[in-house]
Parts: C-alpha cells; structure tokens; sequence
C-alpha cells in the first residue's frame, strides 16, 4: 500500500481548517490518498483532542514562530493555509505569516500549496477604495508566492453566508427584519458557505491539481442580488420574516452604526469600502464562477440551506 500523502491544514479547529478536514476524510478516495497534520495554537484542547480522535496528526505551533511553522511542513506534499487578519488588524502582520508560509513550503518542497487569498481591491479600484487591507494582504502574498515559484492555487473565499446571520436583524419602528448595507439592491454578492464549503473546494483542488495549478478557484456558490437574498429570506421565514426589508443606507450610517456596536474607526471604513467597491468593481472583479464549480464533486451549500439549519433564525421558523 502507497504512503499517504500529507496534508498541512493550518486553523484546523477553525470554521475553514475543520471543514477541510471534513471533506478529506469524508471522501473514501481522498481519505484513502491523503493523511492530515492538523496545525493549532494549543493540541491539549478539546478541539484539537476531537481531531486527534478521528486520526488527524495535531501539531501545535503559532503562524507567527517561523522554527514551529518549519517542523510542522516537513514531509508535507500539500499545505492549506488561511491568516486572520481581524485578530490583529495588521496587514503588514498578515502578510509576513503568509511569506514565510509560502518561503517554508518552498524549503521544504510542497508540492501544492493552497492559499487562502483575496483580490487586492486597492489596484482593481485603481485607488478609490484604498483601506480594504484584508484583501489586499492576502493578495500581496499571492503575488510573492507567484513571485517565488512555489506551485500553487489561490482559493477565494466569497462573502461568508453567517455575515448576515448578524446583518439582518429586526429594526424599527416596526421591528421588520432588515438588511441595510452600502449598495444598490441589485449589486451581485458571491455566497459562500465557509463552514459547509471551504473543504468541498479544497478537495475538488487537491484532486484537480494540475487542472488548477497557477489558477484562482472562486469559492461561492452563486451570485446574489441583496434583492434576491431578502427574498429568500421570506421564502424561508413566511411567519417570522415576511415583512423583511433591504435598505441602501449612505457613508455615514453604515459607519456610524459601526462605531455604535464599538468598532474603531479604521475598520469602519475598511468594511464600508468592502461593501461598496462590489456594486460596481466586483468581488471577483465580475468574473464567473462556472469554472471553479465545475471542479466540485459534491452540491455547494444555497443560502436557502444555509438559512434553513440557521440556530441565529431559528426563532422565525
């Protein structure tokens, strides 16, 4: 019997990490092919205990600690690797955790090095939406890993469907459940279920590697209109949600709503142009999904699905 190959999954008791585990090892094929390092802060937690139960390697070491990172990729064949830039708001910060990812994985010969990247909104706004930093770090190091020669794929992650477990909500002076962002009604919003998704696409990756090699695979199911997703919101909730409303609010609302529930300003405007560089740029800068799915082997999860297993709406039903 053939050695599996190994697997590093950074953030592996994550939303992201987790579903990528769950996806391999759900996957006889896969399951069979592949053998997962699972890499977290602190292997003594319960978390990382479940893993370990289910035959996932634990190793524990910080994105921050090059000498940890360095042990945990020996042997690897490939890496998934995602960053937090809201943990610390750094982007320079984020940037270096994926540089010396990406300068390790060359050490130590990775075959197939999966970043978890973003479009860099600064360069396609040419400008005009400068402060959208989360994006633009990712973005920053896939070009270094383009740069350096590390073979690999971008994963983009579209607009996580549980963001709107918290944007939708009861508003006055009727209560109606509503949805008040910074764009216009019809601009196309990718839905993704980061939960559900992110291992389905990870492995349609790994098994698709040299179809992908070099490309960017758009995690999202399909486009959304803020139209159409309050539409189905009443189609799922008809008792509970069926007054349910979007509304275009301007700058200084969506900030300062904002800045009620604490946020400083600085990540105030970064979500503001995050929200309005979509109506007119893109998230994708307006390109289509159909390639990436088609590297799918399982059904991406619909915001009906999503909405329907909800516990955040689970009142409404």
């Amino acid at each position: 019997m053939a050695q599996k190959k190994i697997v590093v999954v950074f953030g592996a008791t994550g939303n992201q990490g987790g579903s990528v585990i769950k996806s391999i090892q759900g996957d006889p094929k896969t399951a069979e092919e592949f053998k997962i390092r699972g890499i977290t802060r602190d292997t003594s937690k319960p978390n990382a205990k479940a893993l370990e139960a289910k035959g996932v390697e634990t190793v524990a070491a910080d994105i921050n600690n090059k000498e940890q990172i360095k042990a945990a990729l020996q042997g690897a064949y490939a890496v998934f690797a995602v960053t937090n830039y809201w943990e610390k708001m750094d982007a320079q910060l984020e940037e270096q955790q994926g540089k010396n990812i990406a300068d390790l994985s060359k050490e130590a010969g990775v075959q197939h090095l999966i970043w978890s990247s973003l479009l860099n909104v600064n360069h396609l706004t040419k400008g005009k939406f400068p402060n959208v930093k989360h994006f633009d770090s990712k973005a920053a190091v896939e070009q270094y890993i383009r740069d350096i020669g590390v073979p690999a794929t971008f994963f983009m992650p579209g607009f996580f469907m549980s963001n709107f477990e918290g944007f939708i909500r009861p508003s006055p002076p009727n209560n109606d459940y509503t949805l008040a962002l910074p764009m216009p009604d019809d601009t196309p919003i990718p839905m993704f279920s980061a939960g559900d998704d992110t291992g389905k696409f990870v492995k349609g990756i790994l098994t698709n590697r040299e179809k992908v090699l070099g490309k960017r695979v758009l995690a999202a199911t399909d486009y959304e209109t803020p139209k159409q997703i309050m539409e189905t919101f009443k189609g799922c909730f008809p008792k509970g949600g069926g007054d349910a409303v979007f509304v275009e609010v301007g700058k200084d609302e969506y900030k300062g709503a904002l800045k009620g529930a604490g946020m400083p300003e600085k990540a105030q405007q970064e979500l503001y142009e995050n929200m309005a560089f979509m109506h007119d740029y893109g998230y994708y800068g307006k390109a289509s999904l159909d390639e990436s799915l088609a590297i799918l082997d399982e059904k991406p999860t619909t915001f009906k699905d999503f909405l329907s297993k909800s516990k955040a709406f689970a009142e409404l039903k």
